[in-house]
């Protein structure tokens, strides 16, 4: 089995076009990760998912420690084998859904004790058990256990929140158990205070990660806020390790956070929007739900080889949509993960070719056209 590790391939200003080896195969970076959260990517099947072009797959360790169990899945063989993902999973810790979705949530130095959202039963998550969580699901890429400052946080709560985290990302590495192909990564915090973030980033290079993840963003501070604390953390984690922005999020975000360093991005978004008639296309966002798509015999974006731009029509789409058909909902979401693939692979190529700026420059221009109406 490959030892766990990231190779820079090419870069292009601060950007980097790598490859993560793990247990379950490499990934190609910069690389989105779908969102499985409870072992499944919503209204997608596995190989439909593989056949976006995804290397990789996020599921959630709050979800699953509550349903079905992590001992059950381990018994059953593992995450990969339960949901019938061949390739790698890197799994959230639970911290930032116990902060948002948690019922009676108390902290303290050992953990976080919590009720739980679905039957109010109560658990006590620690570093400890956030590891061995993980470890029993077998995912490739572990979180170190961490709590999301809560957006906006004064200056004082922010640094106590840090703080925190760091000493808990050192519980985290003793307990982590290594072996051959996985890997821990670290969580940066410190809220916008760039004095927080490059002392978490330093209190984490010193404890020594696999990969280095910058959490706390894209809750509601905005675009120039994360751009800036971005500009500030990244160059203050290794160059030769990977770097993972949690929970980004809109294209020009993740052309943006590309340009300055990062790695590996997540978000619902794509599913999420798949699910409630949301496109995204080469041409900006459109609703399936509006009336002027319901004559429409185009594709859906004629830039995607997806099934839902392929075999079907704009028309066809908006009636599935109009009846509240499961197709919909799927094709939808199939398209919207191709789009972020195709994304990513056209950054990648970019940074390759030293023509990232120009490709965002494109990109953007792109996205802000609009939509052409059909004719007629």
């Amino acid at each position: 089995m490959s030892a766990f590790g990231y190779k820079v391939l090419a870069t292009d200003g601060a950007a980097r076009r790598g490859r993560l080896t793990t247990a379950h195969g490499d990934v190609e970076t910069p690389a989105f990760m779908p969102v499985g959260t409870a072992a499944t990517v919503k209204a997608m099947m596995p190989d439909s998912v593989a056949a976006t072009g995804a290397h990789i797959l996020l599921g959630n360790t709050y979800h699953l420690m509550l349903r079905p169990g992590a001992e059950r899945i381990a018994e059953l063989g593992g995450l990969h084998r339960f949901m019938d993902w061949s390739g790698p999973i890197l799994t959230d810790s639970g911290g930032f859904q116990v902060m948002s979705l948690s019922k009676l949530r108390k902290l303290d130095e050992t953990g976080v004790t919590f009720r739980s959202h679905i039957d109010g039963s109560a658990h006590h998550l620690t570093p400890e058990r956030s590891m061995e969580i993980q470890k029993l699901l077998d995912a490739d890429v572990t979180m170190a256990f961490d709590e999301c400052t809560p957006f906006p946080a004064e200056l004082d709560v922010a640094k106590a929140s840090m703080r925190l985290s760091m000493r808990w990302a050192e519980r985290s590495k003793v307990a982590f158990v290594p072996r051959p192909g996985y890997g821990l990564f670290g969580i940066v915090q410190g809220s916008v205070f760039p004095d927080l973030r490059l002392e978490s980033a330093s209190a984490l290079t010193s404890i020594g990660f696999d990969g280095y993840a910058i959490g706390g963003l894209a809750v509601g501070e905005g675009q120039d806020a994360m751009f800036e604390t971005l500009d500030v953390t990244t160059p203050a984690l290794p160059q030769t390790h990977p770097r993972y922005l949690m929970g980004v999020g809109k294209p020009l975000d993740i052309v943006g956070a590309v340009q300055r360093g990062v790695d590996m991005f997540d978000c619902v978004m794509p599913t999420r929007s798949g699910r409630t008639a949301q496109a995204f296309t080469h041409r900006g966002t459109l609703n399936l739900r509006n009336a002027r798509h319901a004559d429409d015999p185009r594709p859906l974006d004629a830039a995607c080889d997806c099934p839902a731009c392929t075999r079907f029509s704009r028309a066809y789409l908006h009636h599935l949509i109009r009846c509240e058909e499961i197709l919909g909902a799927m094709l939808l979401t199939w398209h919207n993960l191709r789009f972020y693939q195709m994304l990513m692979a056209r950054l990648r190529a970019a940074i390759e070719t030293g023509t990232l700026d120009e490709t965002a420059a494109a990109i953007a221009v792109e996205l802000a056209m609009g939509d052409i109406p059909p004719r007629g």
